[in-house]
């Protein structure tokens, strides 16, 4: 099975670089990269039968237009400017670029989150293709959706996602064979933290912009957090 990374903190960039740049876009994901994340998350929405990286199922909040995103054509979702005129990218252009900053010795792990409805099946064909110096993780709050990727892909590893704390976490993310927990920083402490890791599974904790916070974090013995701003984080953990 392909593990994401678990000797090293990682600062994962949220969105790309989602507090520098357009959330979501190839330019800021580019930027993450360039900064020296070694790790990024994106959202993914399967529409117009392809693979685009958007976080909300409407438009109105990232783009310039209105409207729910599965009821667009993909040539229309195309010309849609998601900010500073980048389009709406699709996820094979978001891990060509990831490629391009990656390489064996050095892979990055890309998290896909798996955000509109129905995205489990066409992730998991996508992720049958070879991607080198790529390491998949692939999240998600829909533990049903998550669970029909487990059915179709048991390779790549996979993390629950949570919100708000729930007594039976280890159940459900024993359940889709999971390999991290990623949690939400506000109910993320140490006892939680040591609990999770205890049961084997790595934890990534979200969304973190102060540096304190994220120190906090890593001495817990968190395996990396997801930011807006991986300008403060880099190098300083």
């Amino acid at each position: 099975m392909r593990n994401p990374a678990e000797n090293e903190f990682l600062i994962i960039g949220h969105r790309g670089a989602a507090g520098l740049a357009p959330e979501n876009t190839l330019p800021s994901f580019k930027l993450a990269l360039e900064l020296g994340c070694r790790a990024i998350e994106l959202d993914v929405h399967h529409a117009a039968h392809a693979l685009l990286v958007i976080h909300d199922h409407e438009l109105r909040r990232t783009t310039n237009r209105s409207g729910k995103v599965a009821t667009l054509t993909e040539d229309a979702l195309r010309t849609i400017d998601a900010g500073g005129g980048a389009a709406i990218p699709r996820l094979e252009e978001v891990f060509s670029l990831v490629q391009q900053f990656a390489s064996a010795a050095q892979p990055i792990m890309v998290n896909v989150e798996l955000k509109g409805a129905a995205t489990a099946a066409p992730v998991a064909e996508f992720l049958q293709r070879a991607w080198p110096g790529i390491t998949p993780l692939v999240s998600s709050f829909d533990h049903e959706e998550l669970a029909v990727f487990r059915r179709l892909d048991q390779q790549t590893a996979v993390a629950t996602l949570f919100d708000r704390w729930q007594s039976d976490w280890q159940t459900v993310a024993s359940r889709l064979e999971a390999q991290a927990v990623n949690l939400n920083s506000r109910i993320c402490n140490a006892q939680r933290l040591e609990t999770i890791r205890q049961a084997g599974f790595l934890v990534y904790v979200y969304t973190v912009n102060e540096l304190q916070r994220a120190r906090r974090l890593a001495a817990w013995g968190a395996n990396g957090i997801f930011t807006d701003r991986p300008d403060r984080m880099l190098e300083r953990i």
